[in-house]
């Protein structure tokens, strides 16, 4: 069974960022950035366990993957995946999601 995925405003505006960011150096790289962490959110329709569970919060709905240095943040909750947050993976998870 597909699984809806959900992309909060947060994760939204974490992705518009890390373009813009990139796009600073190479308008190419940035692209192609956003469209990997699309296709690897997109993964999550199918296969919404397939990331590991985020080591900072030890909560079982809470999972993370990996789309080059970026941790894309996500929760699993019955037939929905809802992306929190995209963030860099040297960043302090807790800081980057406090609103």
């Amino acid at each position: 069974m597909a699984h809806l995925v959900i992309w909060s405003r947060r994760a939204i505006d974490d992705v518009d960022a890390i373009a813009a960011y990139i796009a600073e150096d190479s308008e190419a790289f940035a692209a192609s950035v956003v469209r990997t962490i699309l296709e690897k959110a997109r993964r999550l329709s199918d296969f919404p366990l397939i990331g590991r569970v985020v080591p900072e919060f030890d909560d079982e709905a809470l999972r993370e993957i990996f789309a080059y240095s970026y941790r894309i943040i996500y929760e699993v909750s019955g037939s929905e995946v809802t992306i929190a947050a995209v963030i860099h993976g040297k960043r302090l998870l807790e800081m980057a999601i406090k609103p």
